[in-house]
């Protein structure tokens, strides 16, 4: 209640608030942004066949989402040093909290583009410097997400069987991205102890978020078929399911390629005998999945599913499906997984368009960073009247 002895000036926690109001409501989510343009510049690199310019856009996009994680952690830190309590709210938030596994995969998804297709403009040694630095900060950024966020689910949320979400799968494959992007750097230490054990330690990742979602995939399939469809805005969140399925069949190729020189011989042999008989498998599982989100997409999409950031799941998800198709297409030779690839590139960077487009437009209208409004027929803050 406000009395006429009290002052009505505003208190001083308020004025950072006022500082830097357009990252108030900027949550880790705007991450996948990153995470989605890296990877097509980093998929577009394997394509089979020699298509000229294609390795110079490829760039291009990679330095683009070098500038777009710039901006963002920029802008991220301002969020936390000038609104901490929405921060804090978000990681109690059930829905908003898996997203915090988005700022290490940005972070690993251009430290590997950087050894990819980067070098081209930075050079070798600067590529690896960087590439170095953001594995460095991923993997450690990853780890710890992989931990506190269902730590955070367990003990502070108040989760119901039936909110069930692809978006838990986030923290969990920050340590595959992890995986399948440190074996680019194995080339570039002393050979010996070094090289083998980064590529024992990515394995190790590899092993942790693999099991990590497999003990979470079938519940959040569970609650897929017995309760319905999921929410609308939700539906694109589907596609994350593809992420640890295409990230681990990149993964184990990878193992494959780097293994000889390495770790000793039988080892090296049981590596690429890995990427095929897991990838196989997977990618075949992978590309069900796919289907099968594609149909709730089409038919959220005709009940009236708008556009919001989760679209993103259209983009990295499906490039980890290219770059794993990628890698079975040089360890077996098939030429169907060479159209395979053709075919999911083709998707990738329509749905990259679609959703870079649409959240330009966001932007510009100040919507995307608008706070979240008042469901319909939900009551107006009530206001006192002072005499």
């Amino acid at each position: 209640m406000v009395t006429a002895a009290q002052p009505l000036s505003p208190v001083p926690a308020a004025v950072p608030a006022r500082r830097v109001p357009s990252v108030r409501h900027l949550g880790p989510n705007w991450y996948a942004c990153v995470m989605g343009t890296a990877v097509v510049g980093t998929a577009g690199a394997g394509l089979p066949g020699h298509v000229p310019g294609l390795r110079t856009a490829c760039t291009a996009v990679w330095a683009l989402s070098l500038v777009l994680l710039a901006v963002l952690l920029v802008a991220r830190s301002l969020h936390w040093l000038h609104h901490r309590d929405q921060a804090r709210a978000q990681l109690l938030d059930a829905a908003a909290a898996p997203f915090y596994g988005c700022p290490a995969m940005a972070l690993l998804a251009v430290a590997g583009g950087a050894l990819t297709v980067g070098r081209d403009w930075t050079g070798t040694p600067a590529a690896v410097a960087l590439a170095a630095v953001l594995f460095t900060a991923g993997t450690a950024v990853g780890l710890v997400s992989a931990v506190a966020v269902p730590y955070l689910m367990a003990v502070r949320h108040r989760i119901e069987p039936g909110q069930a979400s692809p978006v838990w799968l986030l923290p969990l494959v920050a340590p595959m991205v992890s995986a399948a992007v440190g074996p680019l750097l194995v080339p570039h230490l002393p050979p010996g102890q070094p090289r083998e054990t980064l590529l024992l330690a990515c394995v190790a990742m590899f092993g942790v978020s693999l099991l990590a979602t497999l003990v979470t995939l079938p519940v959040i399939f569970g609650r897929l078929l017995t309760g319905g469809p999921l929410p609308l805005a939700l539906t694109p969140s589907l596609f994350l399911v593809l992420g640890p399925l295409g990230q681990s069949t990149t993964a184990v190729g990878k193992f494959a390629e780097v293994a000889p020189g390495a770790v000793p011989g039988p080892y090296a042999e049981g590596f690429g005998v890995l990427a095929v008989l897991y990838g196989v498998p997977v990618m075949g599982f992978a590309l069900m999945w796919l289907c099968l989100a594609a149909a709730h997409v089409v038919r959220a999409r005709r009940a009236g599913m708008g556009f919001s950031m989760t679209w993103w799941s259209f983009t990295f998800p499906v490039g980890t499906c290219v770059t794993g198709a990628e890698a079975l297409a040089r360890h077996t030779g098939l030429a169907a997984y060479d159209g395979l690839t053709v075919v999911l590139y083709a998707v990738l960077v329509t749905a990259w368009a679609v959703a870079a487009v649409q959240t330009a437009r966001g932007l510009v209208s100040g919507a995307l960073l608008a706070g979240p409004r008042p469901a319909p027929g939900a009551p107006r803050p009530a206001t006192a009247r002072t005499r």
